[in-house]
C-alpha cells in the first residue's frame, strides 16, 4: 500500500477517522461521561461524519454494557461502533475469556483488539511466554473473524517494541494479519516517539503485509502526545501509507493526550488533498469539537489548531493590517473552511485597523480614518492603563463598541445589592449570601440566593431576579472564573481584574471587570456577560421575525 492508496471506505474517502473519546479519551483526568453523555457524544460525531466511534470497554465497565444496549436504539448515518478489550488470557480459550465474551454481547459492528508487541511487557507484564503471546493475538483474532465481526487490531506499545527487539514486534503483526485482521493500527502507547521513527515502523509494517499477501490490508497509527508529537507523527504516518487514523477529537486522553482529531483532520484533507469526512462536514469541525468538550465538561484549548479560539485570532496591528489586505498573509487557510473565525484581538497594540474591522459588523461604513475608530483605540488605550484587556473578553469590547456607537440599550439596572459571607456556619463551612434589587422597564425586583462564595451568590441573586423579566437566562452559567491582581504594589487594596467566561451550552463568551474590590469587579463581569446574552438573543430572534 503506497501513498496513492485509496481504500473504498464509502462516500469517496481516502482515509478513515476512528474516535475513542468514549475509551481513550475517558481515561483522561477529570474526563467523566454517564450513560447520556457517552449517545450525545456518538450523535455528535456521527454527525461530524466519522467512520468508527470506539465506544467504550465492556468488559470492565458495566456503565459500558449499559451504554452498548440503549445506543441499539440510535440510527447512525456515518459511524459505525466497536466495543474494546484485550486478547484473550493465558492458558484459556477466546470462547472461555468473560471480557472476550463481552466484547460479542455488545453487538458492535466492529471490535478492537490490542495486544503486546513489545517483548518487555510480554514477559514482565503479562508474564507469559514470547510464543504464548503470539498464540494469544492470533486466536483471539481468528475468533472474531469466525464470529463475522470487523476486527481491528492494536499493536499496543509497537513502536517502542519495534525499536527494542524489531523481530518479535514483527512477528506479533504477522500473527494478526494471518488470522485475518482487517485492521492493523500500529500505538505510540508510550507518546514518546518521533516522526522518523513512525516512518520507518510504518513502511515496516507494509512490507511484512505484503510478504504475507496481504498488502491490501489497512494501516492505521494511534499516537499519545507526550513528547509533543502526536499530530506529526500521525501525519508522517499518514504520508507513509496509513490510511487509518485513530485519536479523540479535542485530544483529552491518558497522560498528556491522544492525537487531537480536530488538529489533524484539517491537515489531512486541506493540506495533504485526501478526504477523512463526508464532504461539506469539515465546516461543521469547530462546532462540533466545542460540543464534545461541553458534553465532557472541559474546555477546547485555546491555540489547539483550527479549532481552537486562538487559532486564527491577531493582535498586533501589523498582523490585522495585513490580514485586511492578504487574508495568506498571516493566515495559512481560511477559517470559514473549519468553520471557525477569525478574531481581532483588542488591545493598545492592535492598530485601528483591527478596530475598524470589528466596528463594521455594526456600520460597515466605518474606516480606520472614521471618528469612532480613533475614538475607540485613545479609549482602549486609557482603559488598557487603568488594568483594562479586551484580548480575551470580546462580549466586553462589542458592548463597549455598542456605547460608542450609540447602538446599546441598558436592559437592566442594579439599584443596589448586598454580599454578605458568614465564617464558620454549622460543620466548619462558609456561606455566602447575596441580596439584589434590579430595575427593568419601570419595574423593579428583589432576589437573594445562597452560594458557596460571594460571587457565586451574587450571580445567583442576579439571575433570580432578571428570570422574571428573561426566562432565557435560566440556561446559562458561569464555566469559568479567573482573578488577576493587576499591580501587587498596593498589597490588598490592588486593582484586579476579573474574567468570567459564560455559555448556553451551544456557546460561549467572555467579559471582564476591573475594581479594587473583587465583588464589585465581578459585578461589572457577570452585568457584561448577561447584557451580552440578552441582547444576541434579541437580535437573532429580530432577524428571524424579518
Amino acid at each position: 500500500m503506497g501513498c496513492e492508496s485509496a481504500p473504498d471506505f464509502g462516500f469517496n474517502r481516502n482515509v478513515e477517522i476512528f474516535d475513542s473519546s468514549l475509551r481513550d479519551g475517558a481515561q483522561g483526568e477529570g474526563i467523566t461521561f454517564s450513560v447520556q453523555d457517552k449517545i450525545s457524544v456518538v450523535e455528535a460525531l456521527d454527525e461530524l461524519g466519522v467512520s468508527w466511534i470506539e465506544a467504550g470497554n465492556p468488559g470492565s465497565n458495566p456503565k459500558d454494557m449499559e451504554f452498548f444496549r440503549r445506543v441499539k436504539n440510535i440510527r447512525l448515518k456515518y459511524a459505525k461502533l466497536c466495543a474494546f478489550g484485550a486478547t484473550r488470557k493465558k492458558g484459556i480459550k477466546p470462547g472461555e475469556d468473560a471480557n472476550v465474551k463481552s466484547l460479542l454481547d455488545a453487538e458492535t459492528e466492529g471490535v478492537v483488539i490490542f495486544g503486546k508487541s513489545w517483548d518487555l511487557h510480554v514477559t514482565e507484564v503479562l508474564r507469559v511466554s514470547l510464543e504464548e503471546n503470539l498464540s494469544m493475538i492470533s486466536e483471539t483474532v481468528d475468533f472474531f473473524k469466525q464470529a463475522g465481526k470487523t476486527l481491528i487490531y492494536d499493536a499496543e506499545h509497537f513502536f517502542d517494541g519495534w525499536q527494542a527487539n524489531p523481530e518479535y514486534a514483527l512477528s506479533s503483526i504477522k500473527a494478526a494479519l494471518e488470522s485475518g485482521a482487517d485492521r492493523i493500527v500500529l500505538c505510540d502507547t508510550n507518546g514518546g516517539c518521533f516522526p522518523d521513527t513512525v516512518q520507518a515502523g510504518v513502511e515496516a509494517v507494509m512490507k511484512l503485509a505484503e510478504s504475507v499477501n496481504r498488502a491490501s490490508v489497512v494501516v492505521g497509527i494511534h499516537a499519545h502526545d507526550d513528547a509533543g508529537m502526536a499530530s506529526a507523527n500521525t501525519v508522517m504516518a499518514v504520508k507513509s501509507g496509513c490510511r487509518h487514523v485513530q485519536g479523540t477529537l479535542v485530544g483529552f486522553g491518558e497522560r498528556c493526550g491522544n492525537t487531537s482529531l480536530a488538529a489533524v483532520i484539517p491537515s489531512i484533507e486541506l493540506k495533504m488533498g485526501l478526504r477523512c469526512l463526508p464532504e461539506g462536514k469539515l465546516s461543521s469541525i469547530t462546532e462540533i469539537t466545542r460540543r464534545v468538550a461541553e458534553i465532557a465538561n472541559v474546555t477546547v484549548p485555546g491555540g489547539l489548531p483550527y479549532a481552537g479560539a486562538h487559532a486564527f485570532s491577531h493582535k498586533a496591528g501589523m498582523h490585522a493590517d495585513g490580514i485586511l489586505k492578504v487574508r495568506k498573509s498571516f493566515e495559512h487557510i481560511d477559517p470559514a473552511l473549519v468553520g471557525n473565525d477569525r478574531r481581532f484581538l483588542m488591545s493598545e497594540v492592535g492598530g485601528r485597523s483591527a478596530i475598524a474591522e470589528r466596528i463594521k459588523k455594526f456600520d460597515p461604513s466605518i474606516t480606520k480614518d472614521h471618528p469612532a475608530a480613533a475614538a475607540l483605540a485613545a479609549e482602549l488605550k486609557k482603559l488598557e492603563s487603568e488594568g483594562w484587556q479586551f484580548e480575551g473578553a470580546d462580549a466586553s469590547f462589542e458592548l463597549l463598541v455598542r456605547r460608542e456607537l450609540r447602538k446599546y440599550k441598558t436592559l437592566f439596572e442594579i439599584e443596589g445589592y448586598r454580599v454578605v459571607s458568614e465564617h464558620p456556619v454549622g460543620n466548619n463551612l462558609t456561606c455566602s449570601h447575596a441580596w439584589v434589587k434590579v430595575l427593568v422597564d419601570g419595574q423593579t425586583e428583589i432576589a437573594a440566593a445562597e452560594g458557596d462564595g460571594p460571587v457565586n451568590a451574587l450571580d445567583g441573586a442576579l439571575r433570580r431576579a432578571l428570570k422574571h423579566f428573561y426566562p432565557e437566562l435560566e440556561n446559562i452559567r458561569l464555566s469559568d472564573y479567573k482573578v488577576r491582581v493587576i499591580d501587587g504594589k498596593d498589597a490588598t487594596a490592588a486593582q484586579v481584574r476579573v474574567l468570567i467566561e459564560s455559555t448556553d451550552g451551544s456557546s460561549s463568551w467572555t467579559t471582564v471587570g476591573v475594581s479594587s474590590d473583587i465583588i464589585e469587579a465581578s459585578r461589572i463581569a457577570l452585568v457584561d456577560s448577561i447584557e451580552y446574552k440578552l441582547i444576541r438573543d434579541i437580535e437573532r430572534r429580530f432577524k428571524e421575525f424579518i
